[in-house]
């Protein structure tokens, strides 16, 4: 009897262990400070898009977003606004869907193509394809932005977490945090707030 407890302890020891190690490895991204790794995915326009095309650019307002996930859908006129305000001054917003299209495939290209059509999205709306660039920044949300500034070792991850407080109402939101970011490195000056936590929509696998 207390041999087979012992083996039954074990064994729960073993996968206390092993899902531990997995939600350590499903944080795991990008900090600030970090430089981020160039990509090149697929855009509805059938082109492929790296960070590395935009070569006036200060840096990036890179958003994991998606159509099918309410949160998402509740942030595209403030995602379209964000690029507005942000493309012509260095920062242009690039958007990736992470999701999984055999479990989503409302997210799929052709729907990605319609949506952003029907919205008049102004900025690349690309796939990620074979999710192997989300992983990289930790994305865990949609949406999930990383504002990176563009300097001479790379592109520079300033600012993790949620495009402001309030995803509800955007009559009430009373902190921007990506436009208080890339105002501050306008500016040339430190982001205050670095991190948020993004609310949204897990990314499907």
């Amino acid at each position: 009897m207390k041999k087979a407890i012992k083996i039954i302890s074990a064994a729960l020891l073993v996968l206390f262990i092993s899902a531990f190690a997995l939600n350590n490895m499903t944080q795991k991204g990008y900090g600030i400070g970090d430089l981020a790794d160039d990509f090149s995915l697929k855009n509805i326009d059938n082109s492929m898009v790296s960070l590395a095309d935009y070569k006036d650019a200060k840096g990036f307002i890179v958003t994991f977003t998606c159509n099918t996930c309410p949160f998402a859908v509740l942030y595209e006129d403030r995602i379209q606004a964000l690029n507005e305000k942000y493309g012509s001054q260095g920062y242009p917003v690039i958007a990736i869907m992470p999701n999984n299209t055999d479990v989503k495939p409302g997210d799929n290209m052709q729907a990605m193509k319609q949506r952003a059509q029907e919205k008049g999205f102004t900025f690349p709306y690309l796939i990620d394809k074979g999710q192997k660039v989300y992983p990289k920044f930790g994305a865990t949300k949609t949406p999930h932005i990383y504002v990176l500034e563009k300097t001479k070792k790379g592109n520079v991850v300033k600012y993790i977490g949620a495009i402001d407080d309030n995803h509800e109402d955007v009559s009430a939101v009373k902190i921007k945090f990506v436009e208080n970011a890339v105002d501050a490195l306008l500016k040339g000056e430190e982001v205050m707030q670095k991190e948020t936590k993004a609310i949204g929509c897990s990314i499907k696998v």
